[in-house]
C-alpha cells in the first residue's frame, strides 16, 4: 500500500492508503467516540456518534462518520469542533431517548457530555447499532437476523420473521451487543415423538 498525508486536528499525519479516518485516528491516539464500530466488522456508519469535519482541498467543511470515511492525501479532519460536538450530542440524546436504560448508552451519553435527553423515551432496549447483523453475516454467513423498516420504523427480525431454526448458536450476535441485550440460551434440538 502506499502513504498518504493528512491533517487530524492540525497535526500532519502519515497513513496507509485504504485506511478509514477513525484507523487513522486511533493509531495516533486521537479518541473518536464509537457505538456501532467493531474490528473485524465491516464499518457502517449507523450510529453516526463517530462524525468529525472533513475538507477535502478546495472543499467545504462536512460531516461524515469518520468509521467509514476514506483517509485521502491532503484531507484536513476536526474531531472537536463545536459542530461536531453539537452534532454527537444530538445523537447521544437521540441514542438515550431510545434506550434510556442501557448502561452502554448512558456511559456514551456521559462521555459526549449529554446527562439527559430532551425527546420522549421510548424504552427499548436496542439501539438498532447493527452489529449483530454483521457478526452473522460474518462469522455465520447466513443472514439470520436483518432489519426491516426504515426510520422509527426499523427493527430487527429474523428473515419472514420466523424461527431462525438455521441459528448455529455461534454467539457472534450476543458477543457484539454493545447493549448486551441479547442473549445466548442453550438450543436443544426437540426430538420427534
Amino acid at each position: 500500500m502506499s502513504e498518504i498525508e493528512l491533517m487530524i486536528d492540525g497535526k500532519e499525519i502519515v497513513a496507509e492508503r485504504g485506511q478509514t479516518v477513525l484507523e487513522v485516528a486511533s493509531e495516533n491516539g486521537i479518541d473518536i467516540p464509537t457505538h456501532c464500530y467493531k474490528k473485524p466488522y465491516e464499518p457502517a456508519g449507523f450510529c453516526r456518534i463517530c462524525v468529525v469535519e472533513v475538507q477535502t482541498s478546495g472543499g467545504k467543511p462536512e460531516l461524515q462518520t469518520a468509521c467509514t470515511y476514506p483517509a485521502q492525501e491532503g484531507l484536513e479532519v476536526k474531531t472537536n469542533t463545536e459542530r461536531v460536538k453539537k452534532s454527537r450530542k444530538l445523537t447521544a440524546e437521540l441514542m438515550l431517548a431510545r434506550c434510556p436504560d442501557s448502561e452502554a448508552v448512558k456511559e456514551l451519553a456521559e462521555e459526549v457530555g449529554v446527562k439527559k435527553t430532551r425527546f420522549s423515551k421510548k424504552n427499548k432496549d436496542c439501539t438498532l447499532c447493527g452489529l449483530c447483523v454483521r457478526a452473522c453475516k460474518t462469522v455465520s454467513g447466513d443472514n439470520i437476523i436483518t432489519f426491516v423498516g426504515r426510520g422509527p420504523d426499523r427493527k430487527l427480525i429474523t428473515p419472514f420473521e420466523l424461527s431462525p431454526e438455521e441459528c448455529k448458536g455461534c454467539g457472534a450476535c450476543a458477543e457484539v451487543c454493545p447493549t448486551k441485550v441479547i442473549e445466548m440460551v442453550e438450543i436443544e434440538e426437540v426430538e420427534e415423538k
